[in-house]
């Protein structure tokens, strides 16, 4: 009680402070699990004097009386983010929702756009030298705080005292009202195969030493599960729940390769569990700052490999996000997505991610759609989009065509709506009218082939099988093509691949016709160097192959990953034997052939060798 008899000239109770706002009088409220409850309460028990009062928030968590009921006659509520328990009255239109960055809130409230007469904000008991840490929330509470004509504080012993620029000294609160009280805390979030899917393939587009922007919810819940092998991650987000605490104490996350903020965990808010407030509260670990700072794209594009990943409520053929309304309906915010989208598309090697399970209403709607749906409304626009990820794989969009953005979209959609959506898509014109379409609501993208190799200059190429988005790249490959490679390939000297014929080598069932891209490092998805098929003959159980390797990767192993993968596969499938046509100049192939560790028996019929390779089952 040492701090309350020190600064027992600022201490009131709650109905007593209360009485400093006045009518028409512009109140912020403190956000997330810090949101002052007591203050709250008061405010609409004791506030009979005030009328056509303001009141202005961020996502708030616990009751909201003055939202709505008999004291909404009194407030006008403005939210900078809809939650669950102010849906209801945005919806009915007696409530407000501003639609707006995070990363421009402070500096708004700075420059008076924003105004605050009294902010209503928790905090710890001052320390000895009279600091009150804002615990959980600093977001834009800060720059209400330091703005507002009056500050009035519930001091809760309760908040976690946490470090950063998350500290108001005693003398700049006007009014302290003690009140002890548990923080609100989150439900446990359950899990789902899609959610545990979407996360695996979300973690698969982490490396190493990425600093990673990670929220709350289920989504972010389920990459968390695939994060914890990860080695040096780093974290500067917006917020966190109670996932933050496996990754660290696994050693997944240790902030040590970040170029800003090293060593910390970066956030403006988090919400959770006690657990949660109990490991942060005097952790040196983590720090708390303004969203002015913490969503500046700026200050998110300085650190390295930086992954940012959020979610959406639908995406359109053409990569716009809705995210923050279910048609006319306000659902939730901008938040800090399109910040930390733009800021990791600017980071050296960053990565910008929109996760989204493929359907909805239980499995029976699209998320993937031709069209938004009607008053949705556009949070990441088509030209920062970069990687879509749902339980069916991922889509890399930046820099590609509307064509390109709705075949890849296609093929990670629900595979009971594919056929639909590409019908759709030629209708408008999004893809070509001769489109192949093979069994697109049938095809299963064999995603457990994929695989990682090194060559033997220690270059890692990413071998996957071949998806119909790869028509432009494979393309640009095979006109990239010397003349003798062509004619090793080909049997011929020709010098066109049109797109519709190309669309055979990328369409396929992946049963009878498989084939591998081998891909490079580089900007987006890295650049296709070769490519390997079989055509399988399912009444024998053989299978006819085909090899291409870019003239500029030969000779350096690519040839000799792609056939271990592609015989790994076919062992896996029970094919029996390998057979291929081999010109007798190529003796680059027939010599992968004969090194491959497979018996091989080889034909001369005067113009190419026919070449039988026997695999081990």
């Amino acid at each position: 009680m040492e701090w309350q008899t020190q600064h027992a000239d600022k201490i009131r109770s709650a109905p007593s402070a209360i009485e400093l706002i006045r009518p028409g009088n512009n109140v912020f409220i403190g956000t997330g699990c810090a949101a002052p409850q007591h203050l709250v309460d008061a405010l609409v028990e004791h506030g009979d004097h005030i009328h056509d009062a303001h009141i202005t928030h961020l996502l708030t968590m616990g009751d909201t009386p003055y939202a709505d009921g008999p004291h909404a006659k009194r407030f006008r509520m403005n939210t900078f983010f809809v939650a669950d328990n102010t849906r209801e009255s945005i919806a009915r239109g007696i409530g407000d929702y501003t639609p707006i960055y995070l990363s421009d809130i402070p500096r708004d409230i700075e420059m008076g756009r924003f105004t605050v007469d009294v902010a209503l904000i928790s905090v710890t008991p001052p320390d000895a030298r009279g600091l009150c840490s804002l615990g959980v929330s600093v977001d834009i509470v800060k720059a209400a705080a330091l703005n507002a004509r009056y500050v009035i504080a519930q001091v809760n012993a309760d908040m976690p005292r946490t470090f950063g620029d998350s500290f108001l000294h005693v003398n700049q609160i006007d009014v302290l009202v003690p009140h002890d009280a548990p923080l609100p805390v989150t439900p446990p979030l359950r899990m789902t195969d899609a959610l545990r899917k979407i996360g695996e393939n979300v973690a698969r587009l982490v490396e190493d030493g990425s600093t990673i922007e990670c929220g709350i919810g289920r989504v972010p819940q389920a990459v968390a599960e695939f994060l914890r092998d990860k080695k040096d991650l780093g974290i500067h987000t917006e917020m966190f729940g109670d996932w933050i605490i496996d990754l660290v104490e696994s050693g997944a996350v240790t902030c040590a390769k970040k170029n800003v903020n090293r060593g910390k965990v970066v956030a403006s808010f988090c919400l959770g569990s006690k657990r949660l407030y109990d490991y942060i509260d005097n952790n040196p670990l983590f720090e708390f700052y303004p969203t002015g700072y913490v969503n500046d794209p700026q200050v998110i594009s300085q650190n390295d490999k930086m992954v940012a990943i959020n979610v959406g409520l639908e995406i359109d053929l053409t990569g716009q996000v809705c995210a923050d309304s279910l048609g006319t309906q306000l659902y939730s915010g901008f938040g800090g997505q399109v910040d930390f989208m733009r800021g990791a598309a600017r980071s050296k090697g960053g990565k910008a991610i929109i996760a989204l399970p493929s359907t909805a209403k239980k499995g029976a709607v699209s998320r993937i759609v031709p069209t938004l749906s009607e008053g949705a409304g556009v949070v990441t626009n088509r030209a920062d989009i970069q990687y879509v990820v749902t339980e069916y794989g991922m889509a890399y969009l930046h820099g590609k065509s509307i064509r390109e953005r709705a075949i890849a979209l296609i093929s990670i959609a629900h595979p009971k709506f594919r056929k639909q959506l590409l019908a759709e898509a030629k209708e408008r014109g999004f893809v070509y009218a001769d489109q192949i379409e093979v069994g697109f609501d049938e095809l299963a993208y064999p995603q457990q082939i994929e695989q990682h190799v090194t060559l033997h200059d220690g270059t890692e190429i990413f071998v996957r099988p071949v998806k119909p988005i790869d028509d432009e790249p494979l393309t640009e490959m095979l006109y990239s093509l010397s003349e003798k490679s062509v004619r090793r390939r080909f049997f011929t000297h020709t010098k066109a691949f049109p797109l519709k014929d190309v669309q055979h080598l990328t369409n396929i069932d992946y049963e009878q016709n498989l084939a591998l891209v081998g891909i490079v490092p580089g900007p987006g998805e890295g650049e296709i160097v070769a490519i390997a098929q079989y055509f399988l003959n399912p009444a024998e159980m053989t299978a006819e192959i085909a090899f291409i390797v870019q003239d500029d990767w030969q000779a350096k192993g690519v040839g000799t990953r792609m056939m271990q993968a592609l015989g790994q596969v076919a062992v896996e499938r029970g094919v029996h034997r390998f057979d291929a046509t081999v010109l007798p100049e190529n003796k680059a192939m027939l010599a992968l052939f004969q090194n491959s560790g497979y018996p091989v028996r080889t034909e001369f019929d005067g113009d190419s060798y026919a070449v039988e390779i026997e695999l081990k089952t």
